[in-house]
């Protein structure tokens, strides 16, 4: 038996609870094991990470606007948003989170963080494709979007 369209489950906690268990584990591991190499790159490389995803994470909700929701699958009604940000790349906000999971592990020059950071780019990948199938059910014009648009860097993947 299938949940309800609109429950919880149905709509993709899972991968919330999920996405949430590596990002804290990410954020704990990086001060809990610090300062594991000896670098200025490391540092201005970490920065830059951190920066991009600012800036990417703050560009895709603005963009996403009343049709953002934590939820894998999209909202009852919500538009499709192929502007601004999402005309470059389908999930900027897993971008953002990608990003600063790295750029943190870089930071605190901390493995146990860097691997989790690395961990994260099949997962959102993963969650990515199967929001991907929910909205090609929810906006007939989704597929050709995939089409044009990249997931996850412009014009390469």
């Amino acid at each position: 038996m299938n949940p309800p369209p609109h429950s919880r489950i149905a709509r993709g906690v899972t991968w919330v609870v999920l996405q949430f268990a590596l990002m804290m584990a990410g954020l704990a591991s990086g001060p809990l094991w610090a300062s594991q190499w000896t670098g200025r790159v490391s540092l201005a490389s970490g920065a830059l990470c951190v920066a991009l995803a600012a800036l990417t994470g703050l560009m895709g909700k603005r963009d996403l606007g009343s049709s953002r929701t934590v939820f894998p699958r999209p909202k009852e009604g919500a538009r499709l948003v192929t502007t601004g940000i999402y005309a470059h790349v389908r999930h900027p906000l897993y971008v953002s989170v990608i990003c600063l999971g790295f750029g943190w592990a870089l930071l605190w020059r901390s493995w146990p963080a860097f691997v989790i950071a690395i961990l994260q780019v099949p997962f959102f990948d993963a969650k990515a494709r199967r929001e991907e199938q929910w909205l090609c059910e929810h906006h007939a014009e989704y597929a050709s979007y995939m089409q044009r648009v990249k997931r996850f860097i412009p014009g390469v993947y």
